[in-house]
């Protein structure tokens, strides 16, 4: 009989990023971005059952029941933390794990210039993650609140759904809350945080108008405060907040972000050429006074060229960063091609070269 601790720890060992459990087909691993079968019989609905039940809390299990899903973190023992999907799927369960990395990167080893570190001692304004699900968001994000932690005395508020992250005390104060446990949602734990004496906020997700407007006002108002989005592309993540809000109010919030937008980092993840782990390719903009002015006369399409002529403030397209990768063996020239916002233009770019 497959044992939930038996697959947990062939994840860890194996340094998988996720494990798959689904009625029909062996527990299976994403490995360097591939879904490997384990070498075991397919799983019926009992076994899913079993094994969902043998990492849920009774709380979470009534969830499932009653909304079809729940999503929550768990620590397996010292050796690991998961962030963990439980749903439904024809009638039965299923479940999605991902491994939380034990160990936090450096802001080099992500990929980001010295630049992004400046940008963590700002003492207000409002920084950007995007990208899609699944592209390390979270790490980075967990990266740049571990520097903040060990090198400034700040109080950090972080709002997660859910926490995957622990971060201890050092020279900061870290107050983690997460959605459903702590707190009902987004929006309320931001206005209610900003009673709770805090210099930097972490929303884990800008997912509705509530939530983006609470953050861009704590921005505002003295905070350090950064997020997440699921869009690619600094154009189309200003767009992606402008258009949540209606017709009439969006003169007044393309102002509030051209005053408060620090930064928007986006990144993918891509499979390495050597077939060992993946990379992130990742666009940095940085909110020049010329990129602050796009933005409030709604000329976010221009953005993009100020991108592309800004590396001496140590800006970058995502294309830039895969024709660097790509130019330094790490990734293939299908990858590049595949993940490029503008093909044909890296095509003129390496002169159509393989």
């Amino acid at each position: 009989m497959i044992e939930m601790k038996d697959l947990l720890d062939r994840t860890v060992t194996e340094d998988a990023s996720d494990l798959h459990i689904c009625v029909g087909c062996p527990p299976t691993l994403r490995l360097h971005g591939r879904l490997l079968p384990m070498d075991a019989p397919p799983l019926d609905p009992a076994d899913t059952e079993r094994l969902v039940k043998s990492v849920t809390s009774d709380q979470n299990q009534e969830k499932v029941r009653s909304k079809g899903g729940v999503d929550f973190g768990f620590s397996f023992g010292d050796k690991a933390r998961f962030r963990v999907s439980v749903y439904k799927q024809k009638g039965s369960l299923a479940m999605a794990l991902r491994l939380i990395p034990s160990r936090l990167l450096t802001l080099e080893e992500i990929g980001l210039p010295p630049v992004i570190k400046t940008l963590l001692y700002k003492p207000r304004g409002l920084i950007l993650v995007t990208g899609p699900t699944g592209c390390g968001k979270t790490t980075t994000l967990a990266s740049m609140l571990n520097i903040i932690n060990h090198e400034r005395d700040c109080h950090i508020l972080t709002i997660e759904d859910p926490i995957e992250y622990y971060h201890d005390h050092a020279r900061s104060v870290v107050t983690q809350r997460e959605i459903g446990v702590d707190v009902p949602d987004f929006e309320d734990a931001i206005v209610h945080g900003l009673r709770q004496d805090p210099d930097v906020i972490l929303v884990g997700e800008m997912r509705d108008l509530s939530t983006m407007e609470a953050a861009i006002s704590a921005a505002e108002t003295g905070h350090l405060v950064f997020a997440t989005l699921h869009t690619t592309g600094a154009g189309r993540t200003m767009d992606r907040i402008i258009d949540a809000f209606p017709t009439g109010q969006q003169a007044q919030i393309r102002s509030q972000l051209s005053q408060s937008v620090v930064a928007v980092i986006s990144q993918l993840l891509i499979p390495r050429v050597s077939g060992k782990g993946r990379v992130a390719p990742i666009e940095i903009m940085l909110a020049t006074p010329s990129i602050q002015n796009l933005i409030r006369e709604n000329k976010t399409f221009r953005i993009q060229s100020d991108i592309q002529t800004g590396a001496r403030y140590g800006m970058k397209t995502l294309d830039m960063s895969l024709m660097d990768l790509y130019h330094q063996g790490t990734i293939s020239y299908e990858s590049m091609m595949t993940a490029a916002q503008d093909p044909e233009q890296i095509l003129i770019q390496i002169g159509g070269r393989r």
